[in-house]
Order: C-alpha cells, then sequence, then structure tokens
C-alpha cells in the first residue's frame, strides 16, 4: 500500500495527474448512496494496480426534473413540508412534448424520497426520478468500468489485515485501460436444518476446505482441510481468511440465494456481525419484486452467480445444475454417488468421512471455476461492464444498459428522458415474420440469414427515441410551410419514414450511431479471435430492439419497435420475391432467415456457389433500392449460412398439408473435409431445430430413435427393420434405461389444478410415499423429477412399482415420432409394424 499512500495520502493529487499517473485509475468495483449530517455521499470502491480505493463523493445532489409550470406550486407544498430543495434550476431541457423544466437537487437522500412522494401525491409530474444519483454521476461521465480519480483529503478504512485509501471530495472520470480483478470460488456444505458442516474455497492461488470437527490425520492429498471446534469458529474464521485474501470477486452455484443467504442466518443466529465488507460492514440485502431472487450488495467486493452469467450470456443447458452443466462443458461431474440424494451422502460423509466431505466440498468450487474459466465468464462480465454500465453482479438490466447509454447523449442534446407509460401505447407491434413453411422432404436447401437484422434495420432507417420526436416535428413544420406555400420548406428530406405515420430525423438520432461503434467493436473481436467480447456486444445489439419494445422501458413506443419489426416483415417478404423472380423456391422464413429449395441435381460444391451468388444478389438489390427509395446507405448484409444437402419440413400432427414453424432437420455435408479415401463418407452433420431430439420433454428412446431414423432417411437407407428392431427391444424391456422422462417442477405441487401433467402426479405420488415413509417430501419446492410410465400410470423412478407400460411408449414416442416422416418416403409406422405382426399371423 505504500505507492498508494504515497500518491493519495500525503498530498493532494491534482488534476493535471489525472491521465498520467497510473495510480489514479481503476476498475469501479461496487457503488452507493447514502447520507450522512452533512449531506448525501456517493461512495465508489475502486480496485487499482495498487490496491483497492474508496471514493467518498460529496459535492453531487439527488436530482428530479418537473414541468416549469409546476414549478411554483411544487416549491410551495415542498416549502409547507419543510423539503425545499438545496437547488431549484430552470433549465434548457425539454421533455419529449417540447416542455420546459426545471431541475430540483436535494442534498439529502431522504429528502428526495419524500419529495417525489409528496409531489405525486399532488399529481405534479416528475421525470428521470427513479435514477440513483450513484448511476446518474456515473453515466453522465460516460464512467462504464474505467475512471480516473482524483482526490483531496483522506483516512483509512481498516480491517485486520489491511489499510484501504479513502478519497473525500473526489472527481471521476472516464478512462481506458485494463484492471485484473482477483475471485474466488465458494462452496458451503450443511446438512438439511442448515447447521454448516464446511466451507469450501478456491482459486488460483488458494484451495482451503474449513471443517468442523476433531482434527484427524492428513496426507498430503488432504492437506487443504482447516479443523474448526463449532459452527461458531467456522464463521469467525471465514470472515478472517476473506480479510486476509481480501478477494474482489466471490463467485459460486446459487451463490446468493443459497450460500450467502445461508450465512447471514447462521451469522445472525450466532450474533456475529457478518462483516464482510471492505469497510468492515455486513451485506445489504435487496427482494426483487415478486420474486424470490435475493441480491446483495457488498462494499468493495462483488458476488457473482454462476447460472445466472451463463444465461445472460445466453448459454442454454437441459439443466442448469452444476453436475449438468460441468459435464457438458467440461466433462466431469460432482464427486457424489447419487446427485439427486446427495444431501444424504453429504449428511453421512459428515459424521463418517468428514475427508470425503472435504473432497467433495472443494470438487464443487473447482467446478465452478473451472466452468468460468471455460467460458471466461469474468471476462464477459467485465466486457460487458465495459460496454454498458452495468455493475458485475448485474442480472438481466437491459433496460437500464440502454438508459446508460442513451441518456446522457439525450441530455446533451437538449431532452429530458419520458416515463414509463408516455409512449404512444394505443399501437401493436408485431413480432418477426414467420412464413407459413412447404412441408417435405428436400435435396439442397439454402439457409440466406440477415446479420443482425434488427440492429442493421435501426442503423440504415435512423430509428430512434429522440429521432422519432424530432422526425415528428420537423413533419409537423413541413405540413406548417406547405399550408402558407413557403417556398422554403425547412424540413424537406429530413426524415426517413417509419410505420404506424412514424418519421425519424436523418440527422438527429444516437442508437444508429451507438449501434455502429458496437458494430465495429464486434468485427474486430472477431478479427482479434475475441469471443467473450464478440458475445458481449451481439447480446446487447441485440437487446436493443426488445427495450424499445418493452413496456418496462421509459422509451417505449409502439411506433419505435413497429418500425423494426415491419419493416423485418417487408424486408422478408420482398426478399422472398426476388428469389422466386429467380426461380427458386421459398419453402421457409422466419425472422431474418430465408430457406430456398434450389432443386436436387445439384452438387454441393455447385449449391454453395448459388448460395453466394444469391447472397450478392439480395445485398447488391436492397443496396439500390434502399439508395432510390430513401435516399440512404442500406446498412443490411444477408448471408449464405448454411447448405443442406437434405431437409425435412415436418407437417402439424394432424394436418398432412400444413407446414410446422420453427421445427425442421437437416443434414450439412461439408466437401472441404471430404477424406482422399473415396468409399469414407464426408464430414457431416445433423442439425435439429425444435424437434423432439432438442426437447427435454422427450425420452432418451425418442432422441436417440428419431436421430438414427433421420439419418437413415437422409442417406437412403432402408428403415424398416431398423424400426421393428427398436419396437422389438422396447416391448423385450432391452431400453429400459432409456425410457426415463426428466422434467422441471416450475410450481408447487398444489398449484397444478386443471390438467395435472404426467411428473406432477409422479411427483404427488412420490411425496405420499415419503410421507408414509417418515421422510421429507422431496418435489414441493419446485426442482426436477425422473418419472417412467406404468401400467398403474407415472411414477417417479425411486417409487416405481409397477410394469413399465411399454405400448404406451411405443405409441406416443416411437410412433409420433416415426410418422412425421415416414409418410414422405411412402411409408408408415403402422404398415411397417403391420408387415410384422402378418409375418407372425402366417
Amino acid at each position: 500500500m505504500a505507492n498508494l499512500s504515497d500518491n493519495f495520502i500525503s498530498k493532494e493529487v491534482q488534476a493535471s495527474g489525472v491521465g498520467t499517473n497510473n495510480s489514479a485509475f481503476g476498475f469501479v468495483l461496487t457503488r452507493k448512496t447514502y447520507d450522512t449530517r452533512r449531506g448525501m455521499v456517493i461512495s465508489l470502491w475502486l480496485v487499482t494496480e495498487q490496491g483497492p480505493i474508496n471514493l467518498k463523493i460529496t459535492d453531487e445532489y439527488a436530482l428530479l426534473f418537473i414541468h416549469q409550470t409546476e414549478q411554483e406550486k411544487a416549491l410551495g407544498l415542498l416549502a409547507k413540508h419543510q423539503l425545499q430543495p438545496a437547488k431549484v434550476t430552470p433549465l434548457v431541457l425539454k421533455t419529449f412534448a417540447h416542455q420546459a423544466v426545471t431541475g430540483l437537487y436535494f442534498a439529502k437522500l431522504r429528502d428526495f424520497y419524500q419529495a417525489r412522494e409528496l409531489l405525486k401525491q399532488h399529481d405534479i409530474k416528475c421525470f428521470e426520478d427513479d435514477i440513483r444519483p450513484e448511476d446518474r454521476y456515473l453515466m453522465e461521465r460516460f464512467v462504464t468500468d474505467n475512471c480516473y480519480f482524483t482526490g483531496q483529503t483522506s483516512s483509512y478504512a481498516t480491517n485486520q489485515a489491511h489499510q484501504y485509501p479513502i478519497l473525500y471530495q473526489a472527481k471521476c472520470k472516464k478512462s481506458a485501460g485494463d484492471i485484473e480483478l482477483s475471485m474466488v470460488s465458494i462452496d458451503l456444505e450443511c446438512c438439511p436444518k442448515g447447521e454448516l458442516y464446511s466451507i469450501g474455497l478456491y482459486s488460483d492461488t488458494c484451495q482451503k476446505v474449513m471443517m468442523i470437527g476433531k482434527p484427524e490425520p492428513l496426507d498430503e492429498s488432504c492437506d487443504y482441510i482447516e479443523w474448526l471446534a463449532n459452527e461458531a469458529a467456522l464463521l469467525q474464521r471465514f470472515l478472517a481468511w476473506v480479510k486476509e485474501h481480501d478477494p474482489d470477486v466471490f463467485i459460486g452455484w446459487n451463490v446468493v440465494n443459497f450460500d450467502f443467504s445461508l450465512f447471514q442466518k447462521r451469522y445472525d443466529l450466532h450474533g456475529i456481525p457478518f462483516a464482510i465488507g471492505r469497510d468492515n460492514s455486513a451485506p445489504n440485502w435487496r427482494k426483487q419484486r415478486n420474486s424470490e431472487q435475493n441480491f446483495m450488495d457488498i462494499e468493495g467486493r462483488v458476488v457473482i452467480d454462476g447460472i445466472d452469467l451463463l444465461k445472460s450470456a445466453t448459454y442454454n443447458f437441459a439443466s442448469f445444475s452444476l453436475d449438468n452443466v460441468a459435464h457438458e462443458l467440461l466433462g466431469k461431474r460432482k464427486q457424489v454417488k447419487d446427485v439427486e440424494n446427495r444431501l444424504y451422502e453429504i449428511v453421512d460423509n459428515f459424521h463418517h468421512n468428514k475427508k470425503a466431505l472435504a473432497a467433495y466440498n472443494l470438487e464443487d468450487c473447482r467446478l465452478v471455476w473451472q466452468i468460468f474459466e471455460h467460458t471466461d465468464l469474468l471476462a464477459f462480465a467485465k466486457l460487458r461492464a465495459k460496454l454498458t454500465g452495468l455493475s458485475l453482479d448485474r442480472i438481466g438490466g437491459s433496460v437500464a444498459a440502454f438508459t446508460n447509454l442513451y441518456l446522457p447523449k439525450l441530455h446533451r442534446a437538449g431532452y429530458i428522458a419520458p416515463n414509463l407509460g408516455d409512449g404512444k401505447s394505443d399501437l401493436i407491434s408485431p413480432g418477426g415474420y414467420v412464413m407459413n413453411s412447404i412441408p417435405g422432404l428436400y435435396r439442397n436447401v439454402l439457409v440466406l440469414d440477415f446479420k443482425s437484422l434488427y440492429p442493421s434495420i435501426i442503423r440504415t432507417f435512423y430509428i430512434d427515441p429522440m429521432g422519432l420526436i424530432e422526425g415528428l416535428r420537423a413533419e409537423g413544420l413541413k405540413v406548417e410551410e406547405l399550408k402558407v406555400e413557403s417556398e422554403d420548406i425547412v424540413a424537406q428530406n429530413q426524415t426517413v419514414p417509419g410505420f404506424d405515420d412514424a418519421y425519424f430525423s436523418r440527422k438527429k438520432h444516437f442508437l444508429p450511431a451507438i449501434i455502429d461503434e458496437l458494430w465495429a467493436e464486434r468485427d474486430k473481436a472477431k478479427r482479434d479471435k475475441n469471443t467473450a467480447l464478440s458475445q458481449a456486444i451481439k447480446i446487447i445489439m441485440n437487446s436493443f430492439y426488445g427495450v424499445l419494445g418493452s413496456t418496462g422501458c421509459r422509451f417505449f413506443d409502439p411506433r419505435l419497435s413497429g418500425s423494426i419489426t415491419k419493416r423485418g416483415h417487408q424486408i422478408l417478404k420482398t426478399t422472398k420475391q426476388w428469389i422466386e423472380d429467380i426461380g427458386y423456391q421459398v419453402i421457409y422464413g422466419d425472422t431474418d432467415s430465408i430457406f430456398v429449395a434450389i432443386g436436387e441435381s445439384h452438387k454441393v460444391k455447385e449449391s454453395r456457389r448459388i448460395g453466394k451468388e444469391l447472397e450478392q444478389l439480395i445485398n447488391q438489390k436492397w443496396n439500390e433500392h434502399i439508395a432510390c427509395e430513401y435516399q440512404i446507405e442500406s446498412k443490411l448484409e444477408i448471408e449464405f449460412e448454411t447448405h443442406f444437402s437434405r431437409f425435412f419440413m415436418p407437417t402439424i400432427r394432424g394436418l398432412a398439408d400444413v407446414g410446422t414453424k420453427k421445427r425442421y432437420a437437416g443434414l450439412v455435408i461439408n466437401e472441404a473435409d471430404k477424406s482422399s479415401n473415396e468409399s469414407s463418407r464426408p464430414n457431416e452433420r445433423m442439425v435439429f431445430k425444435g424437434l423432439e431430439t432438442v426437447r427435454t420433454d422427450w425420452t432418451p428412446l425418442a432422441k436417440d430413435f428419431q436421430q438414427t431414423l433421420y439419418h437413415k432417411i437422409f442417406h437412403d437407407e432402408p428403415v424398416s427393420d431398423f424400426v421393428l428392431d427398436t419396437v422389438n427391444q422396447t416391448r423385450a424391456g432391452q431400453v429400459d434405461e432409456k425410457l426415463i422422462y426428466r422434467k422441471r417442477i416450475r410450481r408447487k405441487l398444489d398449484d397444478y389444478i386443471k390438467n395435472v401433467p404426467p411428473h406432477i402426479k409422479a411427483a404427488r405420488a412420490a411425496d405420499a410415499i415419503n410421507l408414509a415413509n417418515g421422510q421429507k417430501e422431496k418435489y414441493q419446492k419446485r426442482g426436477h423429477i425422473e418419472y417412467v410410465l406404468t401400467t398403474q400410470g407415472p411414477q417417479a423412478i425411486e417409487h416405481q412399482s409397477a410394469p413399465l407400460d411399454y405400448d404406451l411408449y411405443i405409441e406416443r414416442q416411437l410412433k409420433a415420432v416415426a410418422d412425421a416422416i415416414l409418410p414422405f418416403v411412402d411409408l408408415s409406422f403402422e404398415q411397417i409394424t403391420d408387415n410384422q405382426l402378418d409375418l407372425f399371423s402366417s
């Protein structure tokens, strides 16, 4: 800490030093605002190259806006209740309705909140009153992750192992650079009642399990165990370890709602302050409205849940259990014999084999760490913070990200943001355009995909919240000028038409430029093979349409979202017509993709050549059409994405002539990888979309059967023997292990009243047996259940008492899969199985 003290304690850091001294640069880890006797303080914890530092910003105010026409009424009301603002400033800013506003600045958060409620109670409209001061402070300075900072006076925040400089009267501004964050994976083991057994900790520099129990002889393989006498000692030791090792980030699996939530309960039970913050403070807990999700804020530290962050990075798994995700990503499993009933094994190991429990505890920590490393999740979180201003632990937050990026630019253009519900709401914005499909079994189907279609539409047609207001205003001016027959029509050609009477300014907008910048950064990330950055940018860009179409966004206006989706409809329909004018058949289209059947006679190489020709032709036609029609540059770009040598578009069950949507399968052959050996098969892959193979509510039997059946049909191989063999094996009990359903229970069992599905029936029956046996109910609080269909109905696998209903499996699983595709090769499931019966009857 010596260098940091020299820079910030012994003398004032001069403004001229900002940007030239590395010690004045850091990553914003946590933020909050609180009141003191002297006024409001914004507290920022930063990680610098010299260590953590706490900035105290004391000259900011909590701010809201009101109409200037209501200023006198508002001030009289506030004065009557002794809630006078510290500053009252009429501003040049205006609302989207072009009404002037006054800023009311409050020195204390308490006064701000009370004044806000009072004004609303008296029907005085407040604007931007939901933006917290710490967020406003950072966004108005365009600080997202890193900043340069200065301070004038200083003291220390002290714990048992470290002293952290505190800078008062701090100033910040945006900076570039990168700061490495220290991270530790944490996992608790406990009994069913919540009493702690052990705490596991894992990082690249630490492997430790703190275990309650009498010391046992340890060999080198388990020298990471530290023995504690009881739970109170365990809790105290954990705090001491945190203060000693001083991690910036805790990671784990369901780590907030389970591990840290249990921590808080156990510390409270023992009367021990959960002083885990860098200033020795306890966490601040928050609960999301209408949700069981808990959130926590720790001064100077961040807790990141692996499940939430994987979902934010658009990972998708059949189950987000640690065991399953580790298996799918790493090829590893948890160190427990029975994952579903691991709690009983944990309890048994604590009493009889603590070394095994410690190994299990540490391995869970290690698996989470390795998942983070494998997917580069911390880098993803940091890059998301850099691009959006969201904190590392923020879940979702697309609306907040848009606000962070857009609001400062909007203010500098002379506007304040609207409130929720201010946008025009008597319109309906449609979703993406999905064409009616033409069902069939095809050879040579090409898929052409518009690259990031919705962001491209925003860029091309200048779709933007402020641009809409300026565009409508310009059109209004044009109408007024035409009425007086002015020779100088000021608004002429200043707008681009949208849909639903929307017009967008050609010059006054921000969102297209924001996307342009992100687009360029993503192209660079792709060139640099920076997968985490590329994915983070893609998610952010694609979220902008959703934000504009969300009633939870202050900029919501159906004319914005409608001008995106309806333009998308127009683009797909026009592209389809252009392709069919050439002579090819468009058999399907979905949001941004076109599926084109080009005929059976083409080889792989020739098919791909046609795909590239279509790509060039369509891009050229859109460039010409948009330049001619709107006098703007097209940012649309279609790419030839996939050539299916065989492709299957099924029908809707029960409707022989009606094709499905979002459900298909195809065979892709990569001729470039073809072996020189003529007898070998080229490298190939099967693609399934929306079919049983990729659905979690079908058995492994159905999935394996579908994959093999489609593979045979795509390669023109006979299928009757395969179908019969699968039916016979099923009836003979040879594939029982593939007949297990695994489904999520999404609600409490009692919440299922009408149309109770099979897995809920199995769960209720299983818990009734558990209660009768004096055991704890297993399925009441959601989770997953594995069950089978028996002659006595659905039963959980651990309580199966009746024979499997093989006829039901054959009818619902095998026949349903087979009859979707067999008619396209002039066969049916009944025809194949009846032929076998005829053989036996003869």
